[in-house]
């Protein structure tokens, strides 16, 4: 029954490069170290990764199905994996996820997705990792899905899938530009660059390579983040902009039940990091669906 399906995530990392598994265009024989437990109707999804100090600091949306809101949690693993801790470091009374971190003008930023909340924010590490400050006077013109930024031929580039309707959600790619990530950001006039629920919605990080970007980019046409599209971008300026699908990343049987999606592609140096579905169909769900109904917060997951 539809209404019984539930989507769970869980993370890994899978110990090669991203541009060795791009090339490869296949997870087949890589090995992989599973980053959280699993526990009854939450999950771990959307991480990205960022080293300090030998120490892989993981940030990732943690959900609850309970209150089906996304936050932003940090795990931290030594240079063998082994889990340092864990903790919440980015809570808003709007659902968060899709946290990307990383370096620009001497800084550390992260900029989670937060199109509930009708903006996309950027925040500042004030206290690596676990204090975050909003930054006021950035601004970009739309409440951004899945953005993804990348410096490439001189400019800031940010990849992102507009709100609208699910189906635009996930099928639409547009692109805006800047000289400095502090903008002022242009909206790419071809704007959506592309229409298409096989390789629209950003799923990770763009990787630069000789011929230009990979893009990672989710393929929902059988279900939500059923797969990672590699989108290989080989024109893009502030006028023009082509690209075709050049592989596409499943995960292999070996590693199930976790084998329903997978829908981010992430860098981190050495190793990337990944996350995987499984579909369950416990009736279970349906008590905490019916309790949030009782207390007027049902909701849907912004996804």
């Amino acid at each position: 029954m539809p209404f019984m399906r539930t989507d769970l995530w869980r993370c890994a990392v899978v110990h090669a490069p991203m541009a060795d598994l791009v090339a490869a265009g296949s997870l087949a024989g890589r090995k992989i170290t599973w980053l959280n437990e699993t526990r009854s109707f939450r999950f771990l999804a959307d991480p990205f990764g960022y080293w300090r100090d030998s120490v892989l600091h993981v940030f990732a949306e943690a959900l609850d199905y309970r209150d089906k809101r996304g936050r932003i949690d940090c795990l931290r693993f030594d240079a063998d994996f082994r889990l340092l801790d864990r903790q919440i470091v980015l809570n808003e009374p709007w659902h968060l996820s899709y946290p990307i971190v990383f370096e620009a003008d001497g800084e550390i930023w992260m900029l989670p997705e937060a199109y509930r909340s009708g903006a996309l924010r950027l925040y500042r590490a004030a206290r690596f990792p676990d204090k975050w400050e909003v930054v006021p006077d950035w601004s970009f013109p739309v409440a951004a899905i899945d953005a993804s930024p990348v410096w490439h031929d001189g400019l800031w580039w940010m990849f992102f899938s507009p709100p609208g309707s699910s189906v635009e959600k996930q099928s639409l790619l547009c692109a805006a530009y800047a000289e400095r990530f502090s903008g002022p950001w242009r909206l790419h006039p071809g704007n959506p660059l592309r229409r298409d629920l096989m390789s629209a919605r950003p799923g990770g990080t763009p990787l630069v390579t000789p011929q230009g970007i990979v893009l990672p980019t989710q393929d929902c046409t059988r279900t939500y983040g059923g797969a990672v599209s590699l989108l290989a971008i080989d024109e893009l300026t502030p006028e023009r902009f082509s690209a075709s699908v050049a592989g596409r990343v499943t995960m292999p049987d070996a590693f199930a039940p976790w084998v329903d999606g997978l829908h981010t592609l992430s860098s981190a140096g050495p190793v990337t990091l990944i996350d995987a579905k499984r579909v369950s169909r416990s009736p279970a769900r349906l008590l905490f669906d019916a309790r949030r109904w009782a207390a007027g917060r049902i909701g849907r997951v912004s996804r």
